[in-house]
């Protein structure tokens, strides 16, 4: 997909959450350069919330590990499809500060906490944001799977929320950032949600319906640097 790999990474404990919206609501928040991609005429919000595992350097031996909680959707750009970030919160000052600078992306600091909450690989996820100078957000939940994992079908909606290897970033113009990894091993998720305000705090109305829910088997990451898009 890419030259050389920079960084690389383990994900882990994911969560996808997904609200179809309207294209139109999605289309108006996108920068230029970009519009909003749908399945079957619907645009999808996600929640998207996991751990961070060992992101090092390739070839560094020992790396950052923080939870990380992000609002997103899907978009065609000029490179081709891929994902565009309202917000990534995260629980570590130094990953925050590195990842606002070298990626143009909008992370915040966050103070947050994804611990084992039971048997079957059920995990409660928090997160409470501290970085000054943005809107406050919130996020509490409960999550875990249920059934047989599985393979998202190519051109099936699943693939389209999860099979995402490209994402687009708004600094002073338009970047992009490439990352590869195997095919997700997918569940599908059961979550309680108790808070969850990442939609009041992007400036959407937050949908009444319930999202649909994936669970996530860990992966290995790899990054390619941010480019030119």
């Amino acid at each position: 997909m890419f030259g050389r790999r920079w960084l690389e990474m383990t994900w882990r404990d994911g969560l996808f959450c997904h609200w179809p919206v309207d294209p139109a609501v999605v289309d108006e928040t996108l920068p230029e350069g970009l519009s909003v991609a749908t399945h079957d005429g619907d645009a999808y919000l996600g929640v998207v919330a996991f751990v961070m595992d060992r992101i090092r350097p390739r070839g560094v031996p020992l790396g950052l590990s923080f939870p990380e909680l992000n609002l997103r959707t899907y978009v065609e750009g000029p490179n081709g499809p891929g994902v565009y970030f309202y917000n990534l919160d995260a629980d570590d000052r130094l990953g925050v500060a590195v990842a606002r600078r070298l990626f143009a992306l909008p992370y915040y600091r966050a103070e947050m906490s994804a611990t084992s909450a039971g048997e079957d690989d059920t995990v409660r996820f928090r997160s409470r944001r501290t970085h000054h100078g943005v809107p406050s957000a919130g996020f509490d939940a409960t999550y875990g799977p249920v059934g047989e994992a599985f393979a998202a079908e190519p051109g099936s909606l699943a693939a389209f929320l999860v099979e995402n290897y490209r994402f687009y970033a708004d600094g002073n113009r338009l970047y992009r950032g490439e990352i590869a990894h195997d095919p997700w091993t997918l569940r599908e998720g059961t979550a309680e949600i108790r808070e969850n305000t990442l939609f009041e705090a992007n400036g959407f109305e937050r949908p009444d319906d319930d999202p649909i829910v994936h669970y996530a088997e860990p992966i290995d990451v790899t990054a390619d640097r941010l480019r030119r898009a």
